[in-house]
């Protein structure tokens, strides 16, 4: 585990003890391209090692499991449903080509790269009898702001957000989407992570706004930064694991 990682953890941990409330242990593994086998049973270990101890997640159970994201997949698609049917979400369509066009910022609108948005409600149904579709989140033509506890109010435009896919056409919810029907479902009131998180945001806020949930309080810790000369040095940012059996022993 990274030391970067660890940190947010430990915030949130405390954060969690001093207000009284839950800490919650979550495995976000939809990213199956990036999903390393065992790495879980070391993340456990990690943080166990340094004292971390959390009220839910995969290996102690709780109210609202489970706790492994890959295995809600059928609570991720009736959100995703959900959005469909109030029309605040489309089917799309998209193959490779125009995908690549929209990562690269060419493509032709700034909803969907390939003009799923403009079918009609008829169009989309027929279409999909035939070809595989994803669910696309409809992203309005407005200003989004949302208030970062540790930054601030911050605002992005909706075209700079684009319209995401929240649902592939495998079946399998995006990580943005996963996340916040996940939150809905677990009753998260704060999302304390790491500053590399705030592009995610927007997206999110408005996936709340759009199921109608009031949005979790959102704290972007600051990146431990490398420069400074409080800050861990180079070997004391690789993987966390690899420093801890050598250099430090916690203590509670």
């Amino acid at each position: 585990m990274h030391v970067g990682n660890l940190r947010v953890a430990i915030f949130n941990f405390l954060f969690a003890r001093k207000h009284g409330g839950a800490f919650i242990l979550r495995v976000e593994d939809t990213d199956v391209e990036r999903t390393v086998v065992g790495s879980l049973d070391r993340l456990l270990e990690d943080m166990k090692w340094v004292g971390l101890h959390w009220d839910e997640g995969p290996d102690v159970g709780g109210p609202h499991g489970p706790y492994v994201q890959s295995e809600r997949g059928d609570r991720h698609g009736a959100r995703a449903l959900e959005l469909l049917r109030r029309r605040l979400a489309y089917l799309c369509f998209c193959g490779e080509t125009e995908m690549e066009a929209a990562r690269r910022g060419t493509g032709s609108s700034p909803g969907c790269p390939g003009g799923c948005r403009e079918l009609s409600e008829d169009q989309a149904e027929e279409r999909a009898r035939s070809e595989p579709a994803a669910i696309r989140f409809a992203v309005p033509d407005e200003m989004v702001e949302v208030t970062d506890h540790v930054r601030g109010l911050i605002s992005f435009h909706g075209r700079d957000i684009r319209d995401f896919i929240i649902l592939r056409a495998d079946g399998r919810a995006t990580y943005n989407f996963a996340v916040v029907a996940d939150d809905v479902d677990m009753r998260i009131t704060h999302v304390i992570r790491g500053a590399g998180h705030l592009s995610n945001t927007p997206k999110q806020a408005l996936l709340f706004d759009a199921l109608g949930v009031a949005r979790p309080v959102f704290a972007h810790l600051p990146t431990v930064d490398p420069r400074a000369p409080s800050s861990p040095s180079e070997p004391a940012r690789r993987a966390f694991i690899d420093c801890a059996p050598r250099d430090f022993i916690p203590t509670e």
